[in-house]
């Protein structure tokens, strides 16, 4: 079967996944989720999305990916949603969004991994890290087997009480997210580098008087924050005391990466980065 994988990180989580997943598929193309003003085509027999649960919901991102992508009936689609925990009714919103588009889900999964949500504290420590990697191996080879045949499985989802009151966070918070970028500010270990403005997926960051400055376009992804090398940018008061995060096995590069997709709208088929057999990206 062919597939095609669309993911969309911020500190690498999610790429992760998308390439483990992609080691047990085998034949598979692999691409950030394009960022386009048009409707696009998509042309495989199965598609999957991936990509953060942001506030306990979908991401800006993924919302305008779904509202764009065309993609045949018949087509296979399924999504991993990588959190920190809880993924309350994000799939569920995944589901209905694509059911106005008359396409269906047809499995959701949820995998959890370190924190990157900085503002809320750190990954915690190193042997629970190390932990939700080894878990999040095990499920996504659980899951291929499913993927790979098929299976109409529904989609995970968080207690009942988290799928109603979470889901309302999320709603209450959605059309404010882009203005959420009021609370970065840069303290004096700034060297003016620039790499925040060029791992930003949403070009929300400019250089003025070689400092960062947001634009109140943001998708609360915290690359800025979080791939900083001076560990410079702060967002509200306590950060300043809280552990980076970024995935061990994610580069710089990678993130460039998806920022030129970005910026085209399109982009060719990930590079391997010598993580992913030579199979991967010959759909």
């Amino acid at each position: 079967m062919k597939m095609q994988l669309y993911v969309y990180t911020g500190t690498g989580n999610s790429l992760w996944i998308a390439r483990q997943l992609a080691l047990e598929l085998k034949e598979v193309t692999v691409r950030f989720m394009p960022y386009s003003l048009r409707s696009f085509e998509v042309e495989a027999e199965g598609v999957g999305i991936v990509f953060p649960v942001h506030i306990w919901g979908l991401p800006a991102r993924v919302v305008h990916f779904i509202n764009h992508f065309e993609v045949n009936p018949e087509t296979y689609l399924f999504a991993l949603a990588v959190n920190a925990g809880q993924p309350a009714a994000t799939l569920l919103q995944l589901q209905k969004l694509l059911s106005t588009r008359k396409r269906s889900l047809a499995a959701g999964y949820s995998i959890a991994l370190p924190s990157n949500y900085l503002p809320w504290g750190g990954p915690g420590p190193m042997d629970r890290q190390q932990r939700l990697f080894r878990e999040a191996q095990e499920k996504v080879k659980a899951v291929a087997g499913p993927i790979l045949r098929r299976e109409q499985n529904g989609v995970d989802r968080g207690p009942f009480w988290q799928n109603i009151v979470f889901s309302l966070i999320y709603k209450m918070s959605f059309s404010n997210v882009h203005k959420l970028d009021k609370n970065f500010w840069v303290d004096g270990k700034c060297n003016g580098c620039g790499i925040c403005t060029k791992v930003c997926p949403s070009e929300n960051i400019e250089m003025v008087n070689e400092k960062p400055a947001w634009l109140h376009r943001c998708e609360q992804c915290l690359a800025c924050i979080q791939w900083c090398p001076q560990e410079a940018i702060q967002y509200g008061k306590k950060t300043v005391t809280y552990q980076r995060y970024r995935h061990p096995d994610v580069t710089l590069e990678d993130m460039l990466e998806q920022a030129k997709a970005n910026k085209s709208g399109f982009r060719e088929d990930l590079g391997d980065n010598q993580r992913i057999p030579s199979t991967i990206g010959k759909a």
